[in-house]
Formats: C-alpha cells, structure tokens, sequence
C-alpha cells in the first residue's frame, strides 16, 4: 500500500495536517461505511487542494467552502439518476460493492472508491469520464492510485499533461 510519505515525496509537505476525527463520523454515519485509513490520512495531510491544476481532493470538514461531505451528497444525486447511473458498472451509496464518488477532475473525470464486499477486501477506485460511457476499475487502492498519478502514469489523468515539471497543488479557496 502507498504511504503518505512516497506521495509527500512526489507532492510536497503537505500544510493542512487536520486531527480532528469529527468530521470524518459524521460523514461516514451520513453514508453507512467507514472511508479506507490512507484515503483519510491523505485528505487530512493535504484538505481541500487542486492536484496538478486538474484533480480536486475535497476534506469532509463542513466549515471549508469545498467540502467532501457536500461533493458526495451531489455526487450521489448526480448518479443516481437514471440517465446518469447507466455509466458506471453499479450504483453509488455506502453499501458493500457500492461506489462512492470522491474527487473529480477539470478534465471530465469522475474518482470513485468502491466500498468493499466484506472486511476482508481492499477498497479500489473507479474512474469515470464524463465524455463517454467509459469506466475503468483499478485494483489498487486510493493511496497507490494517487501515487501512480503523481507519477505520471495512465491512471485515466494523465499527469504528464497538466505538470510537466513535477506534481504540485494548490489550496482551493
């Protein structure tokens, strides 16, 4: 599993550092399931940012003008609808086997986590581009998925594109 410090590595230090679990109770009592450890940490690292100048990664804290809390309740709204919910391989919601939209991107893109079958199983991310009907599941989990995106690699965004420099990010306001 990737660790904050190989995507710090790659990202920077991170500025937010949030240790308040509160948020993150509420919103995961709100949806029924309990968000995967390195997705937390990360968000806690860094809040509420814009990765690369494309990918937004939102905190559950309410008080923040972008919040998780309220990009998946719109989220939830958005693909549950009907001519929406035919783009993803199941419906969104808490439940096991479930996704959970989580970020997005300026490119069209939809981050989902896919809640698990049993304890057992690991967490995995979902990507869905709004400009078509494609999807691709990727067996990893959020932390290695983000990490492979700092990277560069074809995690349907494509770093490369937007940070020809280096990976960077910017508070969103």
């Amino acid at each position: 599993m990737a660790t904050l410090s190989e995507i710090q590595a790659l990202l920077g230090e991170p500025r937010f550092n949030w240790v308040d679990p509160a948020p993150w109770i509420e919103l995961e009592r709100e949806l029924g399931t309990e968000f995967p450890a390195d997705f937390r940490e990360i968000v806690n690292a860094y809040g509420s940012i814009e990765i690369n100048g494309q990918l937004y990664l939102k905190h559950p804290a309410s008080h923040l003008l972008h919040d998780l809390g309220r990009t998946i309740k719109e989220g939830l709204e958005l693909w549950r609808d009907e001519d929406m919910a035919e783009f993803l391989p199941g419906p969104v919601g808490g439940a096991p086997g479930e996704l959970v939209p989580v970020a997005t991107a300026t490119t069209g893109e939809a981050i989902f986590l896919r809640v698990p079958d049993d304890a057992s199983s690991p967490w995995r991310v979902l990507v869905q581009e709004f400009d078509s009907p494609a999807w691709t599941l990727y067996e990893m989990t959020f932390g290695e998925w983000l990490l492979a995106y700092l990277k560069g690699r074809d995690v349907t965004l494509c770093s490369r594109n937007f940070a020809p420099d280096g990976p960077f990010f910017a508070f969103l306001p």
